[in-house]
């Protein structure tokens, strides 16, 4: 005869020993049937939201953390109540990150949750070149809608009970959201003391305005990153935003950069004309129809076209083995502006693509990206970055380089000016380009030898054919 017991999944570690997530949203609820893989939570990473798979299948028992809690890495955020194998004691085991027990009999646990996080019925290129070593995975049941999570004691069966180590019992934490709970620290209230109207028992912002008689209080809305999206009510002087997820890794990733690599920035303004002609050309040919081709690509293009005779750019300085270590591959950066802050995923072995490819490859970037759906694989291991700040209407700047990488370009916005040309002042499409880069690794002779390189492919693409 089998019988129930209660196994345990502890956060995991996402990607490259982080060591703590946040859970953004629960996908089930207390009581819930789930299947194996199917996806239980959104966890926000330091560098993205990924979609987390449950490593068994059974009825969730309880739900250890809310929406808006930052977990460390190893502790139990979901416990699942299963059947057992017959004639078999129940139990309870553990699942998931570092400090979990590993059991003598387990459910397969998927790995590589980057393909998890891909929209479309097939992984991504990306996705498949790059995820972690295949597994059987069942098919994702629907996925069902966020409900605020409840905390209840594991209904089980007596053997269980007495199976489970005993724990000391706590108090319930009230049930919230991060703004709510700022809403009642600012004003002073007890959670504990104040009764939730949402769904579940969830206190609200009008519960707790409700409670100190302040119905018409104003709270701010947040973006995705965390910032007020709306302007402060009169007489409010500041607000305050917690710090974390993808702006507090991003923050300190740029902190380290620029006091640690010492930075140059050079500057080139180029007449792309017959860029601009170009690209108009790719895209009224038949064999580009469908791509979405912008002047990014081609420059992407130019860029790894010009790698090649400049190879100190695609390096990256080793301090623990005092060692520069020069790829001889390129996996492209394209910094991208998410509503969680500033990511720069990266296409790996860019190097290989044709255009079309590269056109695909920046497409799926892009696009997944804005979705917030960005894995943690694709943003790491990059080796050059390209950041597009043209859309911006900017014309130049002095990019950051991305931690690991001796350079990074910026463009600007392409803009018609009155140029010299063939001797006579003529309206010509100009940019400019803003290169910065590592001084430890790149002289400056080969800096401005690559800006020029670059340049000169992008004022007449024909120069291409001479650099391959």
């Amino acid at each position: 005869m089998s019988a129930t017991m209660i196994k345990e999944f502890r956060l995991p570690d996402l990607g490259e020993g982080l060591t703590e997530s946040e859970i953004v949203a629960w996908k089930v609820a207390v009581g819930d049937t789930v299947a194996l893989n199917q996806i239980i939570a959104e966890v926000e990473t330091a560098k993205a939201v990924v979609e987390l798979p449950s490593p068994f299948a059974g009825v969730v028992a309880a739900l250890h953390e809310q929406p808006g809690t930052v977990v460390e890495v190893g502790k139990p955020i979901v416990s699942f109540e299963v059947e057992g194998d017959d004639g078999g004691p129940a139990g309870s085991e553990t699942a998931g990150g570092a400090g979990a027990d590993a059991p003598a009999k387990r459910e397969p646990n998927l790995v590589g949750y980057g393909a998890v996080l891909e929209n479309s019925g097939r992984p991504s290129r990306r996705a498949r070149s790059f995820a972690a070593p295949a597994v059987a995975v069942a098919a994702p049941a629907p996925v069902v809608e966020p409900v605020a999570p409840v905390v209840e004691p594991v209904a089980s069966a007596p053997a269980v009970a007495e199976a489970l180590p005993a724990a000391p019992v706590s108090a319930e934490r009230p049930r919230s959201t991060p703004p709510v709970r700022k809403l009642a620290k600012d004003l002073g209230v007890d959670l504990a003391a104040v009764t939730g109207t949402g769904e579940h028992g969830l206190i609200t912002r009008d519960d707790v305005r409700n409670f100190v008689g302040g119905g018409d209080l104003p709270v701010a809305p947040q973006d995705l990153a965390g910032v007020s999206t709306q302007a402060p009510a009169q007489g409010e002087r500041e607000t305050r935003t917690p710090i974390k997820g993808v702006r507090k890794f991003t923050a300190a990733a740029m902190i380290s950069s620029a006091f640690t690599a010492p930075h140059v920035t050079e500057f080139l303004t180029v007449d792309v004309t017959p860029t601009m002609e170009l690209l108009a050309k790719l895209k009224a040919s038949r064999a580009f129809a469908g791509y979405k081709l912008t002047p990014l690509t081609i420059v992407a293009k130019a860029v790894l076209i010009a790698l090649r005779n400049h190879p100190t750019l695609n390096t990256r300085w080793d301090e623990a083995t005092q060692e520069i270590v020069q790829y001889n591959y390129v996996n492209l950066g394209i910094a991208a502006a998410t509503p969680r802050g500033l990511t720069v995923p990266n296409i790996k072995d860019a190097d290989r693509m044709s255009l079309l490819e590269l056109s695909t490859a920046l497409t799926e970037l892009t696009d997944t990206a804005r979705a917030g759906k960005t894995a943690p694989a694709e943003l790491s291991g990059g080796t050059i970055s390209i950041t597009n700040i043209g859309v911006f209407g900017i014309d130049a700047g002095t990019p950051i380089l991305n931690p690991g990488e001796a350079a990074i370009l910026a463009l600007g916005a392409v803009r018609k000016m009155p140029w010299e040309y063939q001797d006579e002042v003529a309206l010509r499409q100009v940019m400019t380009l803003s290169l910065s880069f590592d001084h430890r690794l790149v002289d400056g002779e080969q800096g401005s030898r690559f800006l020029q390189d670059l340049g000169a492919i992008l004022s007449d693409p024909g120069m291409a054919l001479a650099m391959v």
